[in-house]
């Protein structure tokens, strides 16, 4: 069974040579997103509470386009330019996980791609 590209207008477009997601052996893998508005492709302005909302509005876009949504997430990983920030991201991200939140890494990283101060990728299973 072949691996099926996930794309939507609903999410930003790619800014390098990968696919927003890809579905493999019933599993959804997410690319990492930034905070990028997907009408735009520029990075929302504001604090990290705003950039960790327009990430999680890119990641909703993006499952709902390969037919799964936040509840049927299994792992996150989050990259942070600055751990200090691991509050108000988890603030903001665990609305997405009132009930039963996947398994997570986060880590700080010395940068994100244009500048952002936070990067989520997901994995779901598709039931």
């Amino acid at each position: 069974m072949a691996n099926e590209v996930i794309a939507t207008e609903n999410a930003p477009k790619a800014i390098g040579p990968y696919s927003q997601a890809v579905a493999a052996g019933g599993l959804i893998f997410t690319s990492g997103q930034i905070p990028l508005d997907p009408v735009t492709q520029q990075m929302v302005t504001g604090d990290v509470k705003a950039q960790t909302e327009r990430v999680m509005e890119n990641l909703a876009a993006v499952l709902q386009s390969a037919g799964v949504g936040f509840g049927d997430v299994v792992k996150a990983s989050i990259f942070l330019a600055d751990l200090n920030d691991f509050a108000a991201v988890n603030e903001v991200y665990g609305k997405r996980f009132p009930k039963n939140p996947p398994a997570r890494s986060t880590v700080q990283v010395t940068a994100l791609p244009k500048g952002a101060r936070v990067e989520i990728d997901l994995i779901a299973v598709k039931r």
